[in-house]
Order: C-alpha cells, then sequence, then structure tokens
C-alpha cells in the first residue's frame, strides 16, 4: 500500500478528531465521552436490541455493556430482556434519556455550523460534497460478503426482494420457478455458492455462482438493495470470490450481458445506470470468445468463462 497515501489518511484522521472535539472527556460540553453520546443516538425513540446495537457500531459486547451500565446509572437508559427470548436485550430511553438526546442533536447540529461558517459558499460546497464522497467510500468499505445457505433468513430476504422488483419491472412479471434456476438450492455446494452482503449486520445485497459440471459458471440472483447501489463496493467484492470459488480450481475470465426484457413501464428507462439495477440478463451457453444470442429472460444472471478441473466441488 502507498506511504503517501497512508500518511494522507492519518492527517485526515487526526484533522477531523480535532475538528469535532472526539479527543474530549466531555463531548459537545456534556458529562460523557462520544462513545455514549453516539449510543443515545443510535438507541433513537423506538429502542434497539444490544446485538444490534454491537454490530451497527463495530464494538465488542464488553465495551457495549459498559457504555449501557454508565447511561443506566445515570438514569438515561433501561435494560430489559425479551420476555420471549431473555438472551435478547432491548435498550429504551427514559423520559430523561430522550431529553439527553434531543440535547446532543442541537448540539451536533451547533458544531456542524461551526465548522461551516469560517468557509465562504463555494468552499461550504466543495467541502460538503467531499464529506459525502468520503461518507460512501468508507461506507462501502464496511460490506462484508459471507457465503450463506439459500434458506437463510438473509439470503431469503434478498432473494425475495430481488423477486418482487423483477415482476415490477418486467411486463410479464417474474416467475422464480419458471427461471433457468427454478430452486435456488441449487446455489450450495457442490452445485454452487450464494453469497449475502451485509452493512452493519444487516443485509444489503446477495449474488449466486452456479456451477454445472462440464460447463461454464454462472452467476445468478444478482440483486443490490436500492439504498446500497452506487457504492461500486461490489466491483472490489464480488470478483474476489468469482476469481476463486471454493471447491474448484476457477479463473473468472468475463461477463457476457445479454439483451434484456422491456420494463413493464415506460417510466423505467432503458438506459437508466446499470448500477441501479438488478441483474436481469440471461446467459449465453457457447464457450470461447463467440457469444451466442437466445432469447433473453429475466433474472437469469451472467455468464462467466470459468475452467474447472472434473469432479472438483464434489
Amino acid at each position: 500500500m502507498d506511504a503517501t497515501q497512508i500518511d494522507q489518511v492519518r492527517r485526515f484522521n487526526r484533522a477531523v478528531t480535532e475538528r469535532v472535539g472526539v479527543l474530549h472527556d466531555h463531548y459537545l460540553g456534556r458529562d460523557r465521552p462520544i462513545g455514549e453520546a453516539r449510543l443515545l443516538w443510535e438507541i433513537g425513540e423506538q429502542g434497539q436490541d444490544v446485538r444490534w446495537l454491537r454490530e451497527r457500531l463495530g464494538l465488542d459486547s464488553g465495551y457495549v455493556s459498559r457504555l449501557l451500565r454508565s447511561l443506566e446509572g445515570d438514569g438515561l437508559v433501561t435494560v430489559q430482556p425479551q420476555p420471549r427470548d431473555r438472551r435478547v436485550r432491548t435498550v429504551r430511553l427514559t423520559e430523561a434519556g430522550r431529553a439527553e438526546r434531543a440535547l446532543v442533536d442541537r448540539r451536533s447540529d451547533e458544531l456542524a455550523g461551526s465548522l461551516l461558517e469560517p468557509l465562504n459558499a463555494v468552499q461550504r460546497d466543495r467541502l460538503v460534497t467531499a464529506m459525502a464522497e468520503v461518507n460512501r467510500l468508507l461506507t462501502a468499505a464496511t460490506v462484508v460478503l459471507h457465503p450463506v445457505a439459500p434458506d437463510h433468513p438473509d439470503a431469503q430476504y434478498c432473494l425475495q426482494s430481488y423477486f418482487g422488483e423483477l415482476r415490477e419491472r418486467f411486463a410479464s412479471g417474474f416467475d422464480p420457478v419458471r427461471s433457468l434456476l427454478p430452486d435456488a438450492g441449487e446455489l450450495q455446494s457442490p452445485h454452487g455458492l450464494l453469497l449475502v452482503a451485509r452493512l452493519h449486520g444487516e443485509p444489503v445485497g446477495c449474488a449466486g455462482l452456479k456451477l454445472p459440471p462440464g460447463a461454464p459458471a454462472e452467476i445468478k440472483r444478482m440483486w443490490v438493495a436500492p439504498q446500497a447501489r452506487g457504492w461500486a463496493w461490489g466491483a472490489g467484492s464480488w470478483p474476489n470470490w468469482w476469481r476463486r470459488p471454493p471447491g474448484t480450481a476457477a479463473t473468472c475470465c468475463a461477463w457476457t450481458p445479454m439483451r434484456r426484457s422491456p420494463p413493464r413501464s415506460a417510466s423505467i428507462a432503458p438506459a437508466a445506470s446499470r448500477r441501479s439495477r438488478p441483474s436481469t440478463t440471461s446467459p449465453t451457453r457457447t464457450t470461447g470468445s463467440r457469444s451466442g444470442s437466445p432469447e433473453c429472460r429475466p433474472g437469469e444472471g451472467l455468464l462467466v468463462r470459468q475452467h474447472l478441473r472434473p469432479g472438483l466441488g464434489r
């Protein structure tokens, strides 16, 4: 990794931590550090499970427990087990906690204003635009991929969201039973692989790899949640798996997109960015450098030309 880039990142971190006041124990002039203030904000009006808070903030259970005990001792939160599963604990704000959260929210607005106030209009626009780009890139970098079984709840959420979006986009609707992959169970060893992308523990995308014996592998059921589109995280994440899926000696050489079916509504422009749309292309069935051109059926994925050794993955 480039040493100059590392140095720039460290300078950026020092500037940000100094300007937003996280070096002080009394964040925003309150009697608590930024960790407790952030936890109050994340708990919100409706409350949250402790497990979700750990996932969202990337904190270990011991540290979260210490923060919660401090907030509980100040009378700002209550922590109670759920009646149906006492292993699951839920945190809720008290009246004092809601008042403290509102105060921290107002002071956070004032802090943000103090960062912008010394700048002229052009400089403000530049800073806010740069912040949006930094936020997008850092968020994309936190997306993680996990291989899961097709019947896993997160996999089912992604697949059903994918099918529902296709039904809306195509005039003929979409029935997965009539597709080239009627059973998502094929996307598991030894026949394939299903990946789920998660952001802060929540599923935001999926993609499957089908490994038919003696035939090119196919990327299937690729979907990204609307709120996660345009981040370009897939460009660096998916290919690392496709290059060498578990149980194969595969090297993915190319994706070959085919023609799309007409959209259900004219309001969905065919020329719209492909990054913000689900994969709705059909795989070619030829090998080598020439592509066939069969009729496209929606939701059929993309071809990956791949060399498999006989018997691998079985």
